[in-house]
């Protein structure tokens, strides 16, 4: 009796999982392929767009810092940016999509390299926990935007 028992109760489990084994959810699941910070190309649909947006004289950012970075906490975190085009490109920093300004711990820098060229510099020191998260450095003239991220996380150093 017992083993009758055993052999149904075992049919039965044979009969909900899926013929391949697998528990859950059968249905695989679909992950965005979206990426941070890449510029955008390519070409658009009307004239004035492709224009715009592959104007030679526009924004375009040259060197850019990693794009992930582990920081430890208590030390400095820097990231760079260089961008040119005609007229110089203006560089704005944002931290999780919020645009970020100096204050005590923060600091941006900024260099005019040539007539085209800009060079910036966000430095963090003493980086803390609140300081994890999305930097962009965004350049921006009348042509177009260009803009590159940077995803920070802390880790602790124990000595």
């Amino acid at each position: 009796m017992l083993l009758r028992k055993a052999l149904l109760a075992l049919a039965v489990c044979a009969l909900l999982l899926p013929a391949d084994g697998r528990r859950g959810r059968t249905r695989s699941r679909n992950k965005s392929k979206v990426q941070i910070g890449l510029p955008i190309t390519g070409k658009y649909r009307d004239p004035e767009s492709d224009q715009y947006y592959n104007n030679n004289d526009g924004a375009k950012i040259l060197l850019a810092s990693h794009f992930d970075f582990e920081y430890v906490l208590g030390h400095k975190i820097a990231f760079l940016c260089t961008a040119k085009g005609k007229p110089r490109p203006q560089i704005t920093w944002f931290k999780d999509g919020v645009e970020i300004f100096a204050h005590h711990n923060l600091h941006i820098h900024e260099w005019l390299i040539d007539e085209d060229r800009v060079k910036s510099k966000i430095e963090i020191d003493p980086a803390t926990q609140m300081d994890a998260g999305v930097y962009e450095c965004t350049a921006d003239n009348m042509y177009s935007i260009d803009r590159r991220s940077f995803k920070t996380d802390f880790s602790i150093a124990f000595d």
